[in-house]
């Protein structure tokens, strides 16, 4: 894809980029003692998300989510309640928005771009945690990694969004505040652009493809977006 295309479809991560994870540190500080343990969590999380795929083994989201809070607290020798575990599952159902998402999202719907989102985590009931944040009107759809039965960065899951909207790969922009994200994106043939929130950063390693955009903030981030389009 050339670089001076403009892309007509933003597909939105969800956890982190759109939906604030760090609402779950008061459970991590209180189990672990240190807030900080929220990131060894979500690290491992990522991790055996991808194992799993790169095995041709599935397991939705939200129970690695729960294995993996046992796999730290092991670790750690500390002991799990069951009331520890229904509150993660809880806190994960209910996170709400990052406070630049609804300008971000405003502005990039009104400069007349499809919106979609594409998440590790399964479809749920309504209210999804979308619709609970106060953010589902932006999306035309929403598209869960269930569906092909890989996570993300896995190039089947950006190509299935691309079939479901049928259009080309080219079409599509990922936004995301995990570089692996964009990564597999960009390796799939869609452009990438990379949301700098805190504890996510650039991996500076050759053949690491550089994000078409790159911002610490979503409002930001859209407007570069825009401002692309507007020159293209």
């Amino acid at each position: 894809m050339s670089s001076n295309q403009s892309p007509s479809i933003i597909v939105f991560d969800v956890n982190e980029t759109l939906l604030d994870i760090d609402t779950l540190t008061p459970l991590f500080a209180r189990l672990f003692g240190n807030k900080h343990m929220l990131r060894e969590w979500f690290a491992q999380l990522v991790l055996y998300s991808q194992t799993m795929t790169l095995s041709g083994l599935y397991t939705p989201f939200g129970e690695l989510g729960v294995g993996a809070l046992q796999m730290t607290a092991d670790i750690h020798e500390i002991t799990l309640t069951d009331d520890d575990i229904n509150e993660l599952k809880e806190l994960m159902s209910k996170m709400p928005a990052h406070p630049d998402a609804v300008s971000a999202l405003t502005k990039l719907r009104d400069a007349g771009f499809r919106l979609v989102t594409l998440t590790n985590s399964a479809s749920s009931a309504s209210p999804t945690p979308l619709e609970k944040a106060g953010l589902s009107e932006f999306f035309e759809q929403s598209f869960s990694v269930e569906k092909v039965a890989k996570f993300k960065p896995a190039p089947e899951t950006y190509q299935m969004a691309a079939k479901e909207l049928a259009v080309e790969m080219s079409d599509l922009c990922l936004v995301a505040c995990h570089l692996w994200d964009t990564i597999g994106a960009q390796a799939a043939g869609c452009q990438g652009a990379f949301l700098k929130r805190p504890y996510n950063a650039m991996l500076p390693a050759s053949n690491v493809p550089t994000p078409n955009f790159m911002a610490s903030d979503l409002v930001t981030l859209a407007e570069q977006i825009i401002a692309k389009s507007q020159n293209s």
